[in-house]
């Protein structure tokens, strides 16, 4: 196992820190490592009483394209990873959930980043009206869970094909 022996923040933003840690590997060799800070993240898999899955459609600058996904936003401070699923979904669907079950925990990207998502399934949706973030500009889509098989390969964000395929998994792969 690595050994962390020191630490140095290099980087502090909006969103993410960035920091520099030293660390001694089981070899006895000393190296760094690049360690993105984030908060962690819910993701919402909203799935309505016909079956269906409610999605996004964004633009992310990271990916230069207009990507197909999950609900899904940062902890605010303080803030529980259900109560960030149930702000984020009612922010960009516009929906508030009856029932809320955790899907279970992943991390995004642990080669280089501390971020964990926190998966949640969402049931009995009532539709409200989206408080979106002024920078956010989110259109919806519905899809069908059933046909998983026909649309899921237009989805190239792994926390949105996790979400859906544990959400799936629950169904027995019906709806």
């Amino acid at each position: 196992m690595n050994r962390k022996l020191s630490s140095r923040r290099i980087y502090e933003g909006r969103i993410i820190n960035l920091r520099l840690d030293q660390v001694e590997l089981p070899d006895g060799r000393r190296t760094e490592r690049e360690i993105v800070e984030h908060p962690g993240a819910a993701v919402v898999v909203p799935v309505g009483d016909d079956g269906s899955v409610h999605l996004v459609i964004q633009y992310r600058d990271a990916a230069s394209e207009t990507l197909l996904e999950l609900p899904a936003g940062k902890l605010e401070p303080g803030e529980g990873p259900a109560g960030c699923a149930r702000r984020e979904l009612l922010e960009e669907l516009g929906l508030e959930a009856g029932k809320l079950e955790p899907l279970g925990s992943l991390y995004s990207s642990p080669g280089f980043c501390e971020e964990v998502l926190h998966l949640f399934l969402a049931r009995e949706l009532r539709q409200c009206e989206a408080e979106m973030d002024h920078d956010e500009f989110i259109e919806a889509e519905v899809r069908p869970l059933g046909g998983l098989d026909q649309w899921l390969g237009e989805i190239r964000d792994a926390k949105s094909v996790a979400g859906i395929l544990l959400a799936w998994r629950l169904s027995d792969g019906r709806a």
